[in-house]
Formats: C-alpha cells, sequence, structure tokens
C-alpha cells in the first residue's frame, strides 16, 4: 500500500469515528433529556420509570385539593377515571388550575407511590386535550 493510500485510509477512519462519536452523545443527550406521557392508570400498573422524569396527565378529583402545612405545597388527587395517583407540587400553580381540570404535571414517583411534580400545566382553553385523555373531559365524568 502506498504512502498516500494509507494517509486516506487514516483520514477515513478518523472521520468514520468523529461521526460514530457524535451519534453516541446525541443518543445518549436525547436518552438523558426524553420526557415519556404517562396516564394514572399506567402509573398504578407499574408502567412508569423508577426515579426518572416523566409527565402525567388526567383530571383534578373534585374535592381533593389541600395545602397541608404552610408555605406552596399543595397536593391533589389526579385521575383518568379508571384510577387515582396523589401530586405532591411545592410551587405556584397556574391561574388555571382548579378542580376537575384537565392538567399535565412533570416530575417522578416517590418512595410512598406519590407523584412529586417538578411542574404543573393547566390547559388553556377547552379546545386543546392530550390524545391520551381526549374523550375524558365531558361532562359528568370527573369522579367526585
Amino acid at each position: 500500500m502506498t504512502p498516500a493510500r494509507k494517509k486516506r485510509l487514516f483520514l477515513i477512519f478518523l472521520m468514520v469515528a468523529g461521526v460514530s462519536v457524535g451519534v453516541g452523545l446525541a443518543l445518549k443527550s436525547l436518552d438523558e433529556n426524553i420526557m415519556f406521557f404517562f396516564t394514572p392508570t399506567e402509573v398504578m400498573a407499574g408502567e412508569a420509570p423508577p426515579n426518572k422524569l416523566f409527565r402525567m396527565g388526567g383530571m383534578v378529583v373534585n374535592g381533593s385539593v389541600s395545602r397541608p402545612g404552610d408555605g406552596l405545597t399543595v397536593q391533589f388527587d389526579l385521575t383518568d377515571n379508571k384510577q387515582q395517583v396523589t401530586v405532591r407540587y411545592a410551587g405556584i400553580l397556574p391561574d388555571l388550575f382548579r378542580e376537575g381540570q384537565g392538567i399535565i404535571a412533570n416530575g417522578k414517583l416517590n418512595e410512598r407511590g406519590e407523584f412529586v411534580a417538578q411542574e404543573v400545566l393547566a390547559k388553556h382553553d377547552e379546545n386543546y386535550m392530550p390524545p391520551e385523555l381526549a374523550g375524558m373531559h365531558k361532562e359528568g365524568e370527573v369522579q367526585q
């Protein structure tokens, strides 16, 4: 093999290695930052990843909102009309948050099976509903 061919082969090898490292880093970053959506039924069935952030959506159960202790901590139940999950959130709730309202919360499960939310998002109008929760918002379907 001539020196010119060896040099070209070495450069091709370096380019392939560089692209491989770049793709590997991109996939690792995506895996660490991806956040899946689960319903309360899926969470109670154990389908949600333990000790990993995910999104959970549903309707706030009427009469379940409480503020234990002092401060900004709020506790409420979230349902998909099949199962309920207790959600704890320490922070300022959105203005549109209320009982019977559809919300999506970002967070993870604690040891007691409660969902500890880092962020709570309330839908802004009656036209938007996540596809997984469509049809749940009809009158009278929210558990009391």
